[in-house]
């Protein structure tokens, strides 16, 4: 992170194509929306990322992956926290014409830090502790 830059952790689950698009950018960019996807939902916290990683990102054996990245933080503050369940489920929505907004205000890298499959298409990796 840079000196003086001031971030937030935010959480992105996502599923192997989506991770197969962030890949060649160094892992540094998230992958322009498709036209029927108008809204790109980065979450507040790692827990929310797992639940939709391993319960819906591994729908018919697909692997879902819950990434981790810091995003300035007075990028974020243009958008309120949405409350979509419970207070545990927490997420941004930005416009999909601002993700690449979003993607010059990531600071370091998207990291990779869980990995979760359907029962029975092999194990489930749990995330790595904070």
């Amino acid at each position: 992170m840079a000196p003086g830059i001031a971030t937030t952790t935010r959480y992105r689950p996502v599923g192997q194509a989506e991770l197969d698009l962030i890949v060649p950018s160094g892992y540094r960019r998230f992958p322009p929306r498709l036209p029927e996807q108008p809204i790109f939902y980065p979450v507040c916290n790692e827990e929310y990322a797992v639940q939709i990683a391993s319960r819906w990102n591994t729908a018919g054996g697909a692997v879902g992956y819950v990434t981790r990245f810091e995003v300035r933080s007075d990028f974020l503050a243009k958008y309120d926290v949405q409350i979509v369940g419970s207070r545990l489920h927490t997420e941004y929505w930005i416009p999909a014409g601002e993700l690449e907004t979003l993607n010059d205000a990531i600071v370091g890298t998207i990291d990779v830090i869980g990995e979760h499959r359907a029962e029975g298409h092999g194990a489930t990796k749990e995330t790595t502790p904070q």
